[in-house]
């Protein structure tokens, strides 16, 4: 009877002291639509398992990946490093950041364009050498540096998905549902930084249409897709492109056909779609331990919408054991290329092999 009364004292000592423990989050409610139904273009498939797997145990979390104009792949991994992939399939570690690349896309003079988290906006020329062109806009440093394009005229659009939480925090953020991301543009020219949109809720991948008259960006935790006008009678003006996702939209990126393709690292979770309307229960789940936090689900799930935002195919690895956890998409003359936040392999499928893709790909 005494061990029994010492150990549950121990236990309401405990109990006591992490309801105590000030939270890491401040959340606030959000009514989470109802999922759409997998159907339509949405329908699960198998197309992913026929991605050819590269530098698989070779690399780990290539979350972005872009291909060089003599063909050799990039791709930055959770450790910091950029990693080459070459047409004959060797695999070198080509350099460190210091933080944790995510976002990449060459430039016409082949230097690297890189989103590091942790960094910044970096350039990195053909040899190497690392440039810091960006770390704050408006007076505000970047906390979570996620993607980057360059459009027609030059300017580099990119995204800051939090200016609260970190790349490693990034569960945190989405409990909270606080709107802390921004929208940048980086004017070449001037070296400076604008804000084109901010109190998003983790703007993540971000596309400019071919003609650069808007551009896509995902804003993840609320599962939609949103467009901004750059040019025209609507300069300046924002719209909801796409909304109601089946998971959370991570990258994205636009094919000569004119399909937006977009990465989702894991299909939406039933627990946090509830959660978000109980500001106090999600405030208690971010003081858990991770290993008893929610966890997504392992799944591969990439889609392509045409320019009007509507859903034209999907492509699926419903076990997740070929390709999961995808967070960017890139196609490259004629292939789709996978990046994952977590896994060891970088996926590449040709576009003649998906059965539901019509047209070419240069």
């Amino acid at each position: 009877m005494k061990w029994l009364l010492i150990g549950v004292l121990a236990l309401f000592l405990l109990f006591g002291g992490f309801l105590l423990t000030p939270s890491p989050v401040d959340s606030e409610a959000w009514q989470a639509p109802k999922p759409p139904p997998m159907t339509g273009a949405y329908v699960p498939n198998g197309h992913l398992h026929q991605a050819e797997l590269l530098a698989k145990g070779q690399v780990y979390g290539p979350e972005d990946t872009t291909v060089g104009a003599d063909g050799v792949l990039y791709a930055g991994t959770q450790d910091g490093k950029i990693i080459r992939v070459f047409p004959d399939g060797r695999v070198d570690t080509w350099l460190e950041t210091g933080g944790r690349p995510l976002g990449m896309v060459m430039d016409e003079q082949g230097n690297l364009l890189v989103a590091d988290s942790g960094k910044g906006l970096l350039s990195i020329t053909p040899e190497g050498e690392i440039n810091v062109l960006s770390r704050e806009a408006a007076g505000t440093p970047f906390r979570f540096t996620d993607d980057v394009i360059i459009a027609p005229d030059g300017r580099i659009y990119f995204t800051d998905a939090s200016s609260r939480f970190g790349q490693q925090d990034y569960l945190l953020d989405l409990l909270e549902m606080r709107p802390h991301g921004r929208l940048l543009r980086y004017n070449p020219k001037t070296r400076k930084t604008e804000v084109l949109l901010a109190d998003l809720h983790f703007p993540n991948g971000v596309a400019v249409s071919p003609a650069g008259d808007y551009l896509l960006v995902n804003e993840t935790w609320k599962y939609r897709i949103l467009k901004y006008w750059i040019t025209g009678p609507n300069a300046g003006k924002t719209e909801v492109f796409a909304d109601n996702l089946p998971g959370f939209p991570d990258n994205l990126a636009i094919d000569h056909e004119g399909r937006y393709w977009v990465a989702f690292p894991t299909l939406r979770n039933a627990q946090i779609d509830a959660m978000h309307a109980k500001p106090w229960l999600k405030n208690l789940v971010a003081k858990l331990p991770d290993g008893l936090k929610p966890k997504p689900q392992e799944y591969g799930l990439v889609v392509a919408f045409d320019a009007t935002g509507k859903a034209l195919l999907s492509l699926h690895d419903t076990k997740g054991t070929h390709l999961q956890e995808i967070t960017s998409v890139n196609p490259h003359s004629g292939y789709l290329y996978f990046g994952s936040l977590h896994n060891d392999r970088i996926g590449k499928l040709s576009l003649e092999a998906i059965p539901d893709v019509e047209g070419s790909h240069e």
